[in-house]
């Protein structure tokens, strides 16, 4: 069980976990050991989360979702399985609560009349400026 916070926990049943032997630290015990987690969470079909939250979990978690609805996260850095195991977890807790925060709308706002003003008058001195670079007629 994985609690993401007092209203959310995610099931053990949710949850899937292969392991396979890591690249990187780790010397002949590399060839040996299966240390690297894949840790599979059934989002699509998960009832601890919302559906706002599932489509924005969906956004952040990009080539990490499946067609089929899962959020595959894989972590590899580290020698021991245990740690990665752990890591992988709070991966996971770290995206959901992400995922749980909803964006704040846009206002749209108008530029005021003072800075239209500013902006325009800019402009036009900019202009002026441009206009009497070129070339001197002759007398």
């Amino acid at each position: 069980m994985l609690r993401i916070n007092e209203d959310i926990t995610i099931q053990d049943w949710e949850l899937s976990e292969s392991f396979m032997r890591a690249s990187g630290p780790g010397g002949q015990n590399v060839n040996k050991v299966a240390t690297a987690v894949e840790l599979r969470f059934e989002a699509a079909r998960s009832p601890s989360l919302p559906p706002a939250v599932k489509s924005r979990l969906k956004r952040l978690a990009g080539r990490r979702w499946t067609k089929e609805g899962a959020l595959i996260i894989q972590c590899d850095e580290t020698r021991s399985q245990a740690r990665n195991r752990d890591i992988a977890h709070d991966r996971l807790a770290d995206l959901i609560r992400r995922a749980l925060i909803a964006p704040k709308r846009r206002i749209a706002t108008k530029p005021t009349k003072g800075s239209v003003r500013r902006r325009l008058h800019a402009k036009k001195a900019r202009g002026e400026v441009k206009a009497l670079r070129g070339s001197v007629p002759d007398e």
